[in-house]
């Protein structure tokens, strides 16, 4: 889903978020102080555990695979420019590899600082666009995550859940070693959450879209041999 640089980052987002708005549903309940404790019932506490896997609630819902659909497309250009740079990167590691023993010194040198020049430049502009993806993701998940919270809060109320862990990471990143899939509660929130944001499912009715940003796979990732050292 979300890529794992940024994925710590959600998890945080997502505890704030739920933990605020379970604090002011509570807040929101006023209770008797000479009132005995009284037993758990369907729309207080309850006492069962319920899973969620944030990150697939949140790019699942009809909001979310619009919006980041929409982030998809706007990063294109982007995506054809570091294509383009990569495979000029890579021509001119190809003219090297080919024609290197060919060449004088001086002719050899100018191709050789010029593959690092222009590989330094590549790494430069794959890692500003890394972190302006991150950067627009993280926002598209957060104010989602904002209007989905409620959601999570009165589901686990009106169906008696006391304890609503995420499973977004697998174990071991997550303490949770199994869940059977009779507590998971993802899908029944996304399907609430589409209900009252009345945002339809996107036209595409493709896969889900990922919120991930990596870097191309490509020979230009290599260090050229030569006489010199590359950095």
């Amino acid at each position: 889903m979300t890529s794992k640089s940024i994925r710590p980052l959600l998890g945080i987002a997502a505890f704030f978020a739920i933990s605020a708005c379970a604090q002011t549903s509570s807040a929101a309940t006023p209770s008797s102080p000479s009132a005995l404790p009284s037993a758990p019932s369907a729309t207080a506490a309850g006492t069962k555990v319920g899973t969620i896997n944030i990150e697939q609630a949140v790019v699942g819902t009809n909001e979310g695979r619009r919006d980041f659909e929409a982030l998809d497309k706007k990063l294109e250009p982007k995506k054809n420019e570091l294509k383009a740079q990569n495979d000029e990167l890579e021509s001119l590691q190809k003219q090297l590899q080919t024609q290197g023993d060919k060449l004088n010194e001086d002719a050899r040198t100018t191709l050789v600082n010029q593959i690092q020049d222009k590989k330094k430049a590549f790494d430069r502009a794959v890692q500003d666009a890394q972190d302006d993806a991150q950067t627009q993701q993280k926002e598209i998940f957060q104010r989602i995550l904002q209007k989905m919270a409620p959601v999570i809060v009165k589901y686990a109320q009106d169906n008696g859940l006391g304890v609503i862990v995420d499973i977004s990471n697998p174990w071991p990143q997550s303490p949770i070693l199994w869940a059977g899939p009779g507590v998971d509660i993802t899908k029944p929130v996304v399907d609430i959450y589409n209900a009252q944001s009345g945002v339809p499912a996107p036209a595409s009715g493709g896969v889900e879209p990922r919120p991930t940003t990596s870097r191309p796979s490509t020979g230009a990732r290599t260090a050229p041999k030569t006489t010199q050292p590359s950095k």
